[in-house]
């Protein structure tokens, strides 16, 4: 009873897929026979393996599996997914199935559903009268709702790994360095930007203060107003320098033309603040005419949604801060499953934050000067993502710049 067939199917081998699934199987304390292998032979053709795994009682198969399906293996036998209602309002029954970010279907009444929604660290809601799954987090849970439990009925499909040229956004296992060449890496990006808002799709920026900080802010203004941005999720730090880069000409103090400290300019974030709540929110700042220029400016004058996020740390808030992380963390779920692909620049924790909330097919780029920033995106999931180790007071004007041939 301790035993179960897993199938995979894909570029299994350049993806490292087949692999990783033996590495997990014998690292957890498992074992595994391959029972059947066919090795595609063309760049087109996929490979299949069926591997039976083993473990020593039901338990560790069971955690062993939950690793597996995340490689997008499935098990063999077909089997309907189990499903037990909740027994209360935010709460999963035990043994809940826990979703990846990767495109999952589920099995219900012999048929495959595809999951809605999907993303990471949430569990499988199923509507049995309208035949829909979707992802839900715990937070959103209601008593008496149908929710998957096990491995059996899940079929999660990994990112394919291109056999033909590599390009910037595939999936790929590149180690996180500074040294890449910075400029090519740029180009392909800003072609891909141009490519995406030609189609018609959308593009986020998860900012930190730093993009202030460098003097960077009027750039990303420019590509707000000239429609590459459609959506800003930040937090209150951003939105505070920015206003207070536009009405007093400094950030945390220093002067943004000069580099010079500003006598008292370490008020000015708090100054800059308080005209903001004088006004109202920022729109009225924006109307009444005390905000005339920077981000937040052009977020308001073009129609570009923003989201701030508020958190313990924030000085004020301003009145358009998020102070309920649940209200917060929802907007940005609801633009996360709309956007093509997302910047994240200068913030560790919003990155992180918004890498949990993305679909893989989601194409995600992270600035950082901090390597450890893109690492620890890399470990929470979010693998799909192009990590450039570099000042953002360099990365933003090569964009700009490339955008603008």
């Amino acid at each position: 009873m301790n035993k179960r067939t897993i199938e995979l199917s894909g570029h299994i081998i350049d993806s490292l897929a087949l692999p990783k699934t033996m590495d997990i199987i014998m690292d957890m304390g498992g074992d595994f026979d391959i029972l059947e292998f066919d090795v595609g032979k063309r760049k087109s053709d996929i490979s299949r393996a069926k591997i039976l795994v083993s473990a020593n009682d039901p338990k560790l198969l069971n955690n062993i599996l939950n690793e597996l399906t995340g490689l997008g293996a499935s098990i063999a036998e077909l089997k309907d997914a189990e499903l037990i209602k909740a027994p209360k309002d935010k709460v999963a029954p035990e043994g809940f199935y826990s979703t990846s970010n990767l495109k999952t279907h589920v099995l219900n009444n012999s048929n495959w559903l595809v999951v809605e929604d999907i993303e990471m660290d949430c569990v499988i809601a199923i509507d049995e009268d309208n035949k829909k799954a979707y992802c839900k987090p715990i937070l959103d849970i209601k008593e008496g709702e149908s929710i998957v439990v096990g491995n059996d009925g899940i079929k999660v499909t990994p990112l394919q790994r291109s056999r033909g040229k590599k390009g910037t956004f595939e999936f790929m296992n590149s180690e996180v360095s500074s040294e890449k060449p910075l400029m090519s890496i740029v180009d392909n990006i800003a072609s891909e930007i141009k490519e995406i808002k030609e189609r018609g799709g959308k593009i986020a920026i998860v900012g930190g203060p730093a993009i202030v900080h460098t003097g960077s802010a009027n750039m990303l203004a420019d590509l707000i107003k000239s429609g590459y941005i459609d959506v800003i999720l930040a937090g209150n730090a951003l939105a505070t320098h920015d206003i207070e880069g536009a009405i007093y000409g400094t950030s945390l103090g220093v002067d943004l033309e000069s580099g010079e400290i500003v006598s008292h300019g370490h008020t000015h974030h708090m100054r800059a603040i308080n005209k903001i709540n004088n006004s109202g929110s920022i729109k009225d700042a924006v109307l009444d005419g005390t905000l005339k220029k920077g981000i937040m400016y052009e977020c308001v004058k073009n129609d570009v949604p923003f989201i701030l996020a508020g958190s313990i740390r924030d000085d004020g808030p301003l009145p358009d801060t998020i102070t309920d992380i649940s209200k917060s963390q929802k907007l940005m779920r609801e633009y996360a499953q709309e956007v093509d692909m997302v910047i994240m620049i200068a913030t560790m924790l919003h990155s992180i934050a918004v890498g949990n909330l993305l679909p893989a097919h989601v194409k995600t780029v992270c600035v950082d000067i901090n390597p450890a920033t893109a690492t620890k995106l890399s470990d929470r999931g979010s693998s799909q993502a192009v990590s450039i180790v570099t000042d953002i007071g360099a990365f933003l004007p090569v964009l700009y710049e490339s955008l603008n041939k």
